[in-house]
């Protein structure tokens, strides 16, 4: 009898990389848990043992990239200061999110609406993104903004730049480490208030 390497141990959080990487490739509504049992070489019956199924994957996907998003706006330096100053680290960290959850913002960035999971989810994201838009308005009135730019669409621009990142970047690219700095020194050199 051949000697046969034993398997890894699945968690959820093994599961999870996995899955998120399928939804990526093939998207949500075109992979199947067949498919994910192959990418992860366990059983369908491994997988329900940790999930109920491809739904409660994908909350828990996006649910990781949301939490990571929403922990900035608690942080420190989000909160205390002047408004500028703290939409400046809001941006800056949201970069650095990105790059270090790329996978999980990526798949969140794709969902269009079409399971309660994703209309959650795009809830979520609109929550933060008004919370952001107050911040930007709060530096336009405090005459640190260009009083130009509706604050609503700066804010558009703003995280469309910053989510432009999951087009291009790949990890392991040189310089990646400087990328959330010059995302906000981009932003902020051209909606500063002179």
């Amino acid at each position: 009898m051949a000697d046969h390497p034993a398997r890894a141990a699945y968690t959820v959080e093994s599961l999870l990389a996995v899955t998120v990487r399928v939804f990526n490739e093939r998207g949500y509504d075109g992979t199947s848990m067949e498919d994910l049992s192959r990418a992860a070489g366990i059983s369908k019956s491994s997988i329900y043992h940790h999930v109920r199924g491809k739904e409660e994957l994908l909350r828990l996907a996006v649910g990781r990239a949301l939490d990571a998003l929403f922990t900035i706006l608690e942080e420190p330096d989000a909160t205390a200061g002047r408004p500028v100053d703290r939409l400046e680290h809001v941006v800056r960290r949201t970069a650095e999110v990105l790059l270090a959850e790329l996978p999980y913002v990526t798949l969140l960035l794709r969902v269009r609406g079409n399971t309660a999971t994703e209309q959650w989810a795009l809830e979520r994201r609109r929550d933060f993104d008004h919370r952001v838009a107050e911040l930007v308005q709060d530096a336009v009135t405090a005459g640190q903004l260009r009083a130009d730019v509706e604050p609503r669409l700066a804010t558009r621009l703003l995280f469309g730049t910053v989510n432009s990142l999951v087009e291009w970047y790949r990890p392991g690219q040189r310089g990646a480490e400087h990328l959330p700095d010059a995302v906000a020194r981009f932003a902020f050199e051209g909606l500063r208030a002179r």
